[in-house]
């Protein structure tokens, strides 16, 4: 996509710049992304991602590898990213304006609850078939 674009948290006291990699978005179905989210977390992945000075920003770790940002104010979540920075992703909803880019990948679909599904074709991938991409690369 090219340009930074910018977004916020709810309350607006926690916003930020990234540069979007691809004009295609991705959802996850772990039980953590749905707990974080409130449902399937659909997020895209981003590169240069700055806060602005002084956000009241929380991380939680939440594995080994990887955290989740947070703004501090009103809880609203902002980005999932690697510890060492090699990769973040941001919700579609927290961009200003909201992006509204195609559905491409579904990850972790053998812990998708059977009450919901995306309309159109995903490519799909299981807990174990995203632990194989990422292998080598957690640390």
């Amino acid at each position: 996509m090219g340009e930074r674009l910018n977004g916020r948290c709810l309350c607006g006291e926690s916003r930020f710049q990234a540069r979007v990699l691809k004009n295609e978005a991705d959802a996850c179905h772990c039980g953590m992304c749905r707990r974080w989210a409130g449902g399937a977390y659909v997020g895209v992945e981003v590169e240069d991602l700055d806060f602005a000075p002084g956000a009241p920003l929380i991380a939680y770790r939440s594995s080994e590898w990887a955290e989740r940002i947070s703004c501090a104010r009103c809880g609203g979540g902002l980005a999932w990213r690697m510890v060492d920075g090699s990769m973040a992703n941001v919700p579609l909803a927290v961009f200003d304006p909201p992006l509204d880019l195609p559905l491409a990948v579904e990850i972790f679909i053998d812990e998708k609850p059977s009450g919901y599904a995306f309309a159109g074709s995903t490519h799909k991938m299981t807990g174990a078939e995203v632990a194989a991409a990422f292998a080598g690369r957690e640390g």
